[in-house]
């Protein structure tokens, strides 16, 4: 599967994963795997990955979420969502509703998970 693909018939959800992954080729070099869920960046290991919510929820209140991966919780009121799926890791999810959305606060925790993952 390629990113046309996973994007196809979703413009505004390919807009938003377009500046998200401005964003991590801006930082370094990273790895692009898409698979039937998401579209995942990685180095030695995965540090991001940005996937349609409505694929999974019938509906949502935005285009597309970007799940980043560190080895703190963030506590920023930002986030949606954050788990731990394994002890010191932790999946920070983030509603994007548009490509503005990716900012200064998204490229700095892009920044340290890409850092991280190294």
């Amino acid at each position: 599967m390629t990113v046309d693909d996973f994007f196809a018939g979703h413009s505004e959800a390919r807009a938003v994963h377009e500046a998200v992954q401005a964003a991590v080729a801006a930082i370094g070099p990273a790895q692009v795997r898409v698979g039937k869920s998401q579209v995942g960046f990685s180095r030695e290991h995965p540090f991001a990955a940005t996937w349609r919510p409505e694929q999974y929820l019938g509906s949502a209140s935005a285009p597309l979420v970007l799940s980043v991966y560190l080895r703190r919780r963030d506590a920023s009121p930002r986030w949606k969502q954050v788990v731990e799926p394994r002890p010191g890791r932790f999946t920070h999810h983030l509603e994007l509703s548009s490509a503005k959305a990716v900012d200064d606060f998204v490229r700095a925790r892009l920044a340290e998970a890409w850092k991280e993952a190294g």
